[in-house]
């Protein structure tokens, strides 16, 4: 049985279920390494990570390095004399980081690897529509994702998940998987397999303003999908073009309507009840928005105020 020495990285809340497992199982955590505190907010006052906050809740000893390459830094990581080290949504390492330890360094995605490698994975199956997806275990090496695997789960996503919902599932499971192959770092009885590599692999893209964008000329199920895949965060975008306003909404939750009509694709039909907008095949109904400088708020509530012109449209 090895005496592990481990270092975790990560940042975000994603990242503290894992940490939160790794102390309460009791693993001797000699270091944890986060981002960076960060200005934030209209006052720009120093806003600590996820990670940051849980890790000084325990005493445990936190490095912010800015620079992974730095000499000092890296002084200070051989110092801890680690012989594992566990990555959690952080930063891609330099290989004099994940090749310290004499075990290993390995990193949880929020994928079935080799699908969704990339930065937004949760994101992207849901866009995709993807029924299925998982977390994986495996070590790092010098290109994104791309290591020799440890471990897999699986779970299935529901057609009503948004991304903040299936977050939460595989920040659970995710956290029991890392459990999972400490144990088998610990008892010396890794076996690993390599990632099968085809023409079929999806990636999991960055996400950025263009690819955030509805297009209302889609399938009523892209449409369906990328709102529910881009919610809570950073939310589907389009232009909402009403008498002489035309601005930006973001829509975070919707239903979809399949029906015949003969409609301009975009064109938007309210009631006191009701937003929704036509599609090929049916209407997007829209169950929570967002107006530029407001805060998203349900649909009802945004009907009591605002009034769609007979001839509005969306972009």
């Amino acid at each position: 049985m090895r005496d592990l020495r481990i270092v975790f990285m990560g940042t975000p809340d994603f990242a503290v279920a894992t940490l939160k497992a790794l102390v309460e199982n009791h693993y001797n955590i000699v270091g944890v390494i986060t981002a960076p505190n960060r200005p934030a907010g209209r006052g720009r006052k120093l806003n600590e990570s996820a990670v940051k906050q849980y890790a000084l809740s325990q005493k445990l000893n936190i490095l912010q390095p800015t620079n992974l390459k730095d000499e000092s830094f890296l002084n200070d990581l051989k110092s801890l004399n680690v012989n594992l080290q566990i990555v959690v949504a952080f930063r891609m390492l330099p290989k004099a980081v994940w090749h310290m330890p004499e075990y290993g360094t390995f990193n949880l995605h929020a994928s079935l690897l080799p699908n969704y490698r990339g930065a937004a994975p949760i994101n992207w199956a849901i866009i995709n529509g993807e029924t299925t997806t998982g977390v994986s275990t495996f070590f790092i090496d010098d290109k994104i994702d791309t290591g020799d695997m440890i471990l897999q789960k699986s779970v299935s996503i529901s057609s009503e998940d948004n991304a903040g919902s299936l977050h939460d599932k595989l920040m659970v499971l995710g956290s029991q998987l890392v459990l999972d192959t400490v144990e088998l770092i610990k008892e010396g009885n890794v076996k690993t397999i390599p990632q099968k590599v085809t023409k079929e692999i999806k990636t999991a893209h960055k996400l950025d303003k263009d690819n955030c964008k509805i297009d209302w000329n889609d399938t009523i199920n892209n449409i369906y999908n990328k709102i529910r895949g881009l919610s809570p965060y950073p939310g589907a975008w389009c232009t909402l073009i009403n008498k002489e306003d035309t601005f930006t909404v973001k829509i975070f939750k919707a239903d979809k309507e399949i029906s015949k009509h003969t409609l301009a694709i975009g064109t938007v039909l309210s009631s006191k009840q009701e937003l929704k907008i036509a599609t090929k095949s049916g209407y997007i109904v829209i169950k929570e928005i967002q107006f530029p400088g407001k805060r998203a708020m349900d649909i009802k509530s945004l009907l009591n105020g605002y009034h769609f012109d007979s001839g509005a449209k969306v972009l």
